[in-house]
Formats: C-alpha cells, sequence, structure tokens
C-alpha cells in the first residue's frame, strides 16, 4: 500500500485505531500510525500536510 491510497488506509486505520476520533489526530500520529501498517510499504519522505489531510479526511468519511 502506497500514500496515494488514502481510502484503503483510512479503511485499515479504522479497523487498526476503533476507539480514535479521527477528527483528533494530530498529524505526527496520523503519520506513525499509517507507517505501521502491515501492509503499507512506501517511503516516509514521500507523505506530506496533503495526504495525511486527505488520508484524514478519509478516515472521518469511514466512520461516519
Amino acid at each position: 500500500m502506497k500514500w496515494t491510497e488514502v481510502e484503503e488506509i483510512a479503511i485499515q486505520l479504522s479497523e487498526a485505531h476503533p476507539e480514535i476520533d479521527p477528527t483528533r489526530v494530530n498529524f505526527v500520529d496520523l503519520m506513525n500510525w499509517v507507517l505501521a501498517l502491515p501492509e503499507f510499504d512506501d517511503d516516509p519522505a514521500h507523505c506530506g500536510e496533503r495526504i495525511l489531510e486527505a488520508i484524514q479526511q478519509a478516515w472521518i468519511d469511514e466512520v461516519a
């Protein structure tokens, strides 16, 4: 899984962290959680604020 797979990342984050409210996640934690996903395999340097915002929004949409 790569940074561009925003929807899949959001699904996996919602499954890995069901107790977390994605509206309250800071970007440092979000990035670390994405990097810790078992299927994630991309360069951390390719991540930026826009990608993290998109992941966070997709996660919010996933649990809504």
